[in-house]
């Protein structure tokens, strides 16, 4: 007679969360509502990327924001200053969201009036990569001073992301940043990631990230 049993509790939970995940895009797809999951490291310039992206397009689309964290309000507050709808999501010290949590949060933001929700996920390269969301794409942001081997470091973030934007490229002749590197290193984990080189302090390439986000929209939306 066995003394114990394995419970493959990893593989259980993410299938649980996949489904939900799948559940809540039909959700969205029928309200819709265009979710974006915004992820990075901390300090990469994901709430300043943020600020400029919803001055790019806050005229066009009701969106709405909700800012994962751990603690503090710090960046909610800074993205309702833009005059957009902002909700701050406490973690509880998990370091990421799944489909629940996000479901949870959707439901706290009101998307009832919102034509883009994004979700600025905890600020971390491991943990928000392994699940679902639920959001209908991902986008991560790699800053220069972080280097151009992430994408080698970080295979499943990189993988799952459909938009990389490389921002701080203001800084790129102070940096051993190799851009060109940078990106095949991200067309090997994910060919058919598309790459958007940004300064989010100038708002250089900006408006082409504004485009994409814009063009996906209007697609899910139809």
């Amino acid at each position: 007679m066995e003394k114990f049993r394995v419970l493959e509790i990893k593989q259980s939970v993410f299938a649980d969360n996949d489904k939900r995940a799948e559940e809540l895009r039909k959700e969205l797809k029928e309200k819709k509502v265009f979710l974006l999951n915004l992820m990075s490291s901390p300090g990469s310039g994901k709430t300043t990327t943020l600020s400029r992206t919803i001055e790019q397009l806050k005229d066009e689309m009701k969106i709405g924001v909700m800012e994962a964290d751990i603690d503090s309000d710090v960046d909610a507050r800074t993205i309702s200053d833009l005059g957009v709808k902002a909700i701050q999501l406490h973690t509880g010290g998990m370091c990421h969201l799944d489909a629940d949590m996000t479901a949870q949060g959707l439901e706290g933001l009101e998307t009832g009036d919102v034509d883009l929700a994004i979700l600025e996920n905890v600020g971390n390269l491991v943990c928000p990569a392994e699940f679902d969301t639920g959001a209908v794409k991902n986008a991560m942001i790699l800053s220069v001073p972080e280097g151009d081997d992430k994408p080698l470091k970080y295979p499943l973030m990189f993988s799952i992301c459909d938009v990389v934007l490389i921002n701080k490229i203001d800084v790129l002749p102070y940096f051993d940043f190799d851009m060109e590197k940078c990106e095949q290193n991200i067309k090997m984990r994910n060919p058919n990631a598309k790459i958007i080189p940004i300064c989010a302090r100038t708002g250089e390439g900006v408006d082409k990230w504004a485009d994409w986000l814009r063009s996906e929209v209007k697609a899910w939306k139809e």
